[in-house]
C-alpha cells in the first residue's frame, strides 16, 4: 500500500515543482548566465556594446526615478539600479501585457527565482544592474512586480524611437 501511495504522488510532486520553475529561492538571482532571447522590447545586451548608462532609483513610496526614460533604436543601455528604500524592489523592462502576465504569477508565486537579461532585483541598499540592447523601436514600460509594489504604481516608461 505505501508503494503505491508513493507511486501516486510522485505526479503531484513533479506537477508542484513545475509550478515554481523560478524556484523559491526568496528572488535571488541565478549564478547561472541569462539567456538571450529576442523580446519584442529587445535582447539582453553586451557590456562591449554599452553606449550609456541610466542609474535608476526605486523608493519605498512605489516609485522609480527618473520614470521615463528615451532610448534609440539599437542603443545598449546599462541601467544601473539602486535600492534606496527598506524593503526588497526589483526592475522588469517589457511591454504592458508581458509586465501584467508576470505580476499575475508574481501574485500567486511571491518568492519566484528571477534570471532572465531583463529584470533584477535588489535588496535594500544594494545596487543591480540590467544590461539591454533596445534593437526595436516602441514604448515600453519598467515595472517592480514585486505583490503590492506594481498594484502601487511602481512603473516607468521607455519610449525607443528610430
Amino acid at each position: 500500500m505505501k508503494k503505491i501511495l508513493a507511486t501516486l504522488a510522485i505526479p503531484f510532486v513533479l506537477a508542484s515543482s513545475l509550478a515554481f520553475a523560478h524556484g523559491g529561492a526568496k528572488h535571488e538571482a541565478s549564478t547561472a548566465p541569462a539567456v538571450k532571447e529576442q523580446k519584442p522590447w529587445g535582447i539582453g545586451g553586451d557590456t562591449a556594446k554599452v553606449s550609456r548608462t541610466v542609474e535608476i532609483r526605486m523608493t519605498d513610496t512605489m516609485r522609480f526615478l527618473p520614470a521615463t526614460i528615451q532610448v534609440k533604436r539599437g542603443e545598449t543601455v546599462r541601467f544601473v539600479l539602486r535600492n534606496d528604500g527598506r524593503m526588497l524592489h526589483e526592475m522588469v523592462v517589457g511591454t504592458k501585457a508581458a509586465l501584467e502576465e508576470h505580476a499575475a504569477v508574481m501574485r500567486k508565486f511571491p518568492d519566484m527565482e528571477h534570471d532572465e537579461p531583463y529584470m533584477s532585483h535588489v535588496v535594500p541598499g544594494k545596487t543591480g544592474e540590467i544590461l539591454w540592447q533596445f534593437n526595436r523601436s516602441g514604448d515600453f514600460e519598467f515595472a517592480c512586480l514585486i505583490p503590492g509594489h506594481y498594484e502601487a504604481g511602481m512603473v516607468g516608461k521607455i519610449a525607443v524611437k528610430p
